[in-house]
C-alpha cells in the first residue's frame, strides 16, 4: 500500500451509463409495481439474492436485481453472504449472488465467513440449488474478479447447478451486467412457471438511498474552499485538510460514505511523456493525456505489450522469473515513461500507446465529516504522495492535483460513493470503539462529530497513531476539545518512532486488552480503517489475542467470537 493515507478501493465505480442503467432499471420497476396492484398474482418462487461488497456497490446491485426479480412475479430476498450458512444454503431453490473482488483476489469482508464454510469439507451438498454469479472488478488487477470465480466453481463442485454462466465485470459494467441480468432473469421466469408479471404480495422494493446524478462521467464541479496542512512541516508525511462546498448539488452523505475525486494528470508529466514520444506539438494528445489516460500506473495490457516488443529489458526479465511478487516490487514507484524508457527504442509509439492506456480512474477517499454537524461540506484527510529516485521526482495523481494545482477559482469535479457498511451504530447508546492510525482517522473525525451532533451517549474509543507525536498528530486540537466535552470517552495514542522500540495501535490495544474486551461483552462495535496489508492484519491478530486472553477458551473459541461479531456487523473495517 503507498503511504497516502484515507484513498480506499472500492467495487467498481459507476458511470454515468451505469446510472443510466440503474435509473431504468428502477424506473421500469416502479412501473411494474404499479401494474401489480390489479395483478394480484402469488410469487412463483422465491429468488434468494446474496451479495458480498467492501464498500456498498454490489449491495446496491444486488438490491436492484431483487427488484427486478419480484416484477417478474417472483419473490426475491437479500442478504449478505456472511449472513448465510451452507446448510442454509442447500434449502434454497435459486440464489444469485453479487460479488465483488477486494485487494489481490481476496472476498469482501462480509463474505469471508461465507467462503471459509463453503469451502470446508463438511459443507453439505447442493443438488437442489440452481445459482448464477455476477462479478465486479477492475481487470487491472491480475485476480480480476477472482471471488466470484471462486464461488461459482465452489458451488458446481458441490452438486448446484447454473441457471446461466458467470459474467465478470471490469469497472465500466453496464452493459454486461444488463445482459446477465436479463438472461439470468428470463431463465429464472421459465424454470419458475412464473407468469412475468409483478406479484402483488411482492412490491418493488425502493432502495434506501438514492444514488444522485453526480457520477464519474457527470462529477459535480465543486468549489474547493479549504486546503489547510495539518501535519508539521518538519514531518517526513504531508498530511492536508481539505473542504468542498456541495452549494446547490442537492449531494447527501452519511458518515462513513468515501468521496470520489476526478483528477487531471499533471501538465508536467504530460509534457515530458510526450516530449519522450517526439509529439510535445500535439495539444489535442496532451489534453487526452490530461484528462482521460492513466499515466502513472502502467496497465497490464502495456506491460504485455512491452516484454513482447523488449524481451531483452529489465522489464522482461523480471516478468520472466515468474515471481508476482518481484514484478510488485520491480514496478512499485514506476511509471508509464519508465517503462518506455526502459524498453529503449523498441517502445511503442504514440497512435500504438495510447489504447494501451487505461481511462484515468477517480480517486476515492475516507469522507472526514458528518452532514450533521458539516451539511453543506464535505472534508477530506489526505496524505500528499511524493517521492523520488535521484533522477526524477514522482507525485500522486490526486493527491498532489488537489494539493497543489487548484487554483483559487477553479472547481474539482466530485461524487459521493456510498458505503452502506461502515457508518455509526444505528442505536445511540452502542459503544465505538475506532483504530485508525495516519490518516485511517479520517471516517472516525465524522463518526465523532456525527455523534456529538446527535447527542448520542454511547461511549467513544479512539486508537489513533503515527511517526512523531510533534509533527504528526492530526486533529489534535480537535481530539482534545472531544474528550473535554466528553464525546470521547477513550483516546489511546500511538506514536511509533518517538522512542527506541516501536509502539503502534495493536500495541496500545494489549496493553489495554480487559477494558478492551469489556467494551466488546458490552456491545462495542469495532471500526478498523487504513493500510490493509500490514496494519489492518496485525490490528486483527491483536483483538483475537484480546479476545483469547481474556476469555482464555483457545484460539478457535476466539476466531468464532470475532466471526460472531462481523456477522452482527460489529467489525467492519474500510482498509485499502
Amino acid at each position: 500500500m503507498p503511504p497516502t493515507g484515507s484513498l480506499i478501493p472500492v467495487d467498481a465505480p459507476f458511470s454515468a451509463a451505469q446510472e443510466s442503467w440503474l435509473a431504468g432499471f428502477i424506473a421500469g420497476i416502479a412501473a411494474a409495481g404499479r401494474r401489480a396492484e390489479a395483478a394480484g398474482d402469488a410469487p412463483a418462487a422465491t429468488i434468494d439474492v446474496l451479495f458480498g461488497t467492501q464498500t456498498g456497490n454490489a449491495e446496491f446491485v444486488a438490491d436492484e436485481l431483487a427488484a427486478g426479480t419480484r416484477a417478474r412475479g417472483l419473490g426475491a430476498r437479500t442478504a449478505a453472504l456472511d449472513a448465510v450458512t451452507p446448510e442454509q444454503l442447500a434449502t434454497m431453490s435459486h440464489v444469485l449472488v453479487v460479488v465483488s473482488t477486494y485487494g489481490e483476489g481476496e472476498l469482501p469482508d462480509n463474505a469471508g465467513l461465507f467462503w471459509e464454510a463453503l469451502q470446508s469439507d463438511t459443507a453439505p451438498r447442493l443438488e437442489g440449488l440452481r445459482y448464477a454469479v455476477l462479478g465486479l472488478g477492475d481487470r487491472g488487477y491480475d485476480d480480476f474478479c477472482q471471488a466470484a470465480k471462486l464461488i461459482d466453481t465452489r458451488l458446481e463442485q458441490l452438486g448446484a447447478g447454473r441457471v446461466h454462466e458467470r459474467v465478470d465485470c471490469d469497472v465500466d459494467f453496464e452493459e454486461p451486467a444488463a445482459a446477465w441480468a436479463g438472461a439470468v432473469l428470463d431463465r429464472l421466469v421459465a424454470e419458475t412457471g412464473a407468469t412475468g408479471a409483478p406479484a402483488a404480495s411482492t412490491p418493488a422494493a425502493t432502495p434506501a438511498r438514492v444514488r444522485s446524478p453526480w457520477n464519474k462521467r457527470t462529477p459535480y464541479p465543486s468549489r474547493l474552499t479549504v486546503n489547510r496542512l495539518l501535519s508539521s512541516p518538519h514531518s517526513a508525511k504531508e498530511i492536508r485538510h481539505y473542504e468542498f462546498d456541495l452549494g446547490d448539488s442537492g449531494i447527501t452523505y452519511e458518515a462513513g460514505d468515501a468521496l470520489a475525486v476526478v483528477p487531471l494528470n499533471d501538465d508536467a508529466l504530460v509534457g515530458t511523456l510526450l516530449d519522450h514520444l517526439g509529439a510535445s506539438g500535439d495539444a489535442e494528445t496532451a489534453q487526452l493525456l490530461r484528462t482521460e489516460r492513466e499515466i502513472r500506473t502502467p496497465s497490464k495490457e502495456l506491460i504485455a505489450d512491452l516484454v513482447e516488443r523488449a524481451p531483452s529489458s529489465e522489464l522482461a526479465a523480471v516478468v520472466a522469473h515468474g515471481d508476482r511478487s518481484d514484478l510488485d516490487s520491480w514496478l512499485w514507484g514506476r511509471d508509464v515513461l519508465d517503462l518506455l524508457q526502459d524498453a529503449g527504442s523498441a517502445a511503442p509509439d504514440l497512435a500504438e500507446l495510447l489504447p494501451l492506456l487505461r481511462p484515468l480512474q477517480a480517486r476515492q477517499y475516507s469522507i472526514a465529516s458528518s452532514p450533521l454537524a458539516h451539511g453543506d461540506r464535505i472534508h477530506l484527510t489526505i496524505a500528499s504522495v511524493r517521492y523520488g529516485t535521484g533522477q526524477r521526482t514522482y507525485e500522486g495523481v490526486a493527491s498532489t492535483y488537489l494539493a497543489d494545482r487548484i487554483g483559487e477559482d477553479a472547481s474539482v469535479g466530485i461524487y459521493v460513493q456510498p458505503n452502506a457498511s461502515f457508518g455509526v451504530p444505528a442505536d445511540d447508546d452502542a459503544p465505538m470503539i475506532m483504530i485508525g492510525p495516519g490518516t485511517g482517522i479520517a471516517p472516525f473525525r465524522g463518526f465523532l462529530h456525527e455523534r456529538a451532533a446527535k447527542g448520542a451517549a454511547g461511549r467513544n474509543w479512539l486508537f489513533f497513531g503515527d511517526q512523531h507525536r510533534d509533527t504528526d498528530f492530526v486533529y489534535e486540537d480537535e481530539l482534545t476539545e472531544l474528550r473535554q466535552r466528553g464525546v470521547l470517552t477513550e483516546l489511546d495514542l500511538a506514536f511509533s518512532r518517538d522512542q527506541a522500540e516501536k509502539i503502534y495501535v495493536q500495541t496500545r490495544m494489549r496493553e489495554r486488552s480487559r477494558e478492551l474486551y469489556g467494551w466488546l461483552e458490552d456491545g462495542a462495535h469495532v471500526y478498523v480503517c487504513g493500510d490493509a496489508s500490514r496494519m489492518a492484519k496485525d490490528v486483527e491478530t491483536a483483538l483475537l489475542g484480546v479476545i483469547g486472553e481474556q476469555r482464555g477458551r483457545g484460539d478457535d473459541d476466539a476466531a468464532e467470537y470475532l466471526a460472531d461479531l462481523r456477522r452482527a456487523k460489529r467489525y467492519v473495517r474500510d482498509v485499502y
